[in-house]
């Protein structure tokens, strides 16, 4: 349907200008919105964050099969999070060589040390997807990777359905708008969030969300933040630095800063090297992983989402070593993962950069960094191999075969940018959270999704990252 409409509405110039200044209005009217970061008074001035014209199609069998197996990725990252032996036995090779994931591996040894202060496990996941076509027969649902920390735009694509339905309806298109599906993703993280506060059991305690020093995507965040005040949760926006200087933990390792008792840290920073500037930033990380209140992430939980565990998850039985006698479990999350390939010294090792050197047009090769634009493909790729190939660095990789997914035609809306046809790939994101008290899990659901589209032209990068922008699926 939308490839039709967009097909004639090209044939109309001036109706495509009319529709773009609709949506960006209409975008900025449900607070669809981003920082102006180039701006020098950036947090006064705004503009609308980058959105397609049109909704993009997604296959309806696909969609409802991420929805489906997201609380089985819940209770997954859940028993990671929890099974010591296991990440370091995952972790053990990557820590040698990559500095950064080796600290944070430092701080969970500490804290598991000294003994968690704190039962109450919050989390709130994302899992990424594409729709794979490379195979004969029927396209696949296939896992990018799973978001253990900071997982991103649920405010914004929450707001998204209203300027699509809008869209479609002043395009004479009233039927499709009213296939647009509602997505409340803040609200659905929120109340998570809002019951790990709850069960820490304090009115007076805050939720911190630790933000880096400069926010563009803001107001992302201000939507998760509204929803909880909604439920009369107070909430701080606090830095490393503020931590570094104002915060303390009393006898019983109650977290404060800034005088305000902590009951909740919902980390938005924190999962790159850049973002600790300073050792004092390190040991605030440490300060609050020791701490009663209740951290999203645990720095389990962290480790969890780390592209080796991703990896060494595709192996045979590990899957099983999770999921005991539920073979459909485990059979509904083997069928998204990607071919996944070990980097680590030895035959199999030298059998993945074999084969990647050979046809590296088939694979990814993945450093262990979350935040978009890390991976590499193609030439990239051949030459890091060929670089590391001798030597314990490539055990700081991963490699994962290449995603083919089915190409779409629609318009990106970016300020300053042309109006014009791209031939785009589309990225289905599936948020879950899930609390846990000891070994009760009190919530556990799937809560919205995230629909992203690119260019083809751009291999990798996310809306952060100036690349893709956001979207709305439209089943088919």
């Amino acid at each position: 349907m939308a490839q039709g409409i967009l097909k004639d509405m090209m044939a109309n110039a001036m109706l495509v200008k009319d529709l773009a200044e609709v949506a960006k209005d209409t975008a900025l009217l449900h607070g669809v919105q981003i920082r102006v970061h180039e701006s020098p008074n950036s947090s006064e001035v705004v503009t609308y964050a980058p959105i397609t014209l049109l909704p993009s199609p997604v296959p309806k069998s696909a969609f409802y099969q991420a929805l489906a197996v997201q609380v089985h990725y819940n209770t997954l990252v859940d028993k990671i999070s929890q099974d010591a032996d296991f990440l370091q036995a995952a972790l053990a090779s990557t820590i040698t060589v990559d500095n950064f994931t080796a600290r944070l591996f430092k701080i969970h040894q500490q804290v598991l040390e000294e003994g968690k202060a704190q039962s109450i496990v919050l989390g709130l996941n994302r899992s990424d997807y594409m729709h794979d076509q490379k195979n004969e027969g029927c396209p696949t649902l296939k896992q990018i990777e799973i978001n253990t920390f900071a997982a991103g735009l649920a405010g914004l694509t929450s707001h998204t359905p209203h300027v699509h339905r809008h869209i479609l309806k002043v395009a004479g298109c009233v039927e499709e708008s009213q296939r647009i599906l509602d997505n409340n993703s803040a609200a659905g993280l929120a109340e998570a969030i809002a019951k790990a506060w709850e069960l820490y059991g304090s009115k007076r305690a805050i939720v911190m969300f630790l933000v880096e020093e400069n926010q563009i995507n803001i107001f992302d965040q201000r939507c998760i933040e509204n929803e909880l005040w909604k439920r009369n949760i107070s909430t701080k926006r606090k830095r490393f630095r503020d931590v570094s200087k104002t915060g303390s933990l009393d006898p019983d390792r109650k977290l404060f800063v800034d005088g305000q008792e902590v009951a909740v840290v919902y980390f938005r920073n924190g999962y790159m090297p850049q973002n600790y500037q300073s050792e004092q930033d390190w040991q605030a990380r440490l300060l609050m992983e020791r701490s009663l209140a209740v951290k999203c992430p645990d720095i389990g939980t962290h480790l969890a989402g780390t592209k080796k565990v991703q990896q060494v998850l595709s192996q045979p039985g590990v899957l099983e070593k999770f999921f005991p006698e539920q073979p459909q479990v485990v059979e509904q999350i083997r069928s998204t993962f990607a071919g996944l390939y070990t980097l680590d010294m030895g035959p199999e090792g030298d059998k993945t950069i074999e084969m990647a050197l050979r046809t590296p047009g088939l694979f990814v090769l993945k450093p262990q960094r979350e935040g978009g634009g890390n991976n590499l493909y193609g030439a990239e790729l051949q030459q890091v191999l060929q670089e590391v190939k001798g030597s314990e660095e490539r055990m700081a990789y991963i490699l994962m075969d290449k995603i083919h997914p089915t190409p779409v035609q629609n318009i990106l809306l970016r300020r300053d940018a042309p109006l014009k046809i791209s031939t785009c790939l589309c990225e289905l994101g599936v948020f879950g959270t899930y609390v846990r008290k000891g070994r009760e899990m009190v919530l556990n659901k799937c809560a919205g999704h995230l629909l992203r589209t690119k260019s083809s032209e751009h291999a990798d990068g996310g809306v952060a990252a100036g690349v893709a922008v956001l979207d709305n699926p439209l089943l088919l």
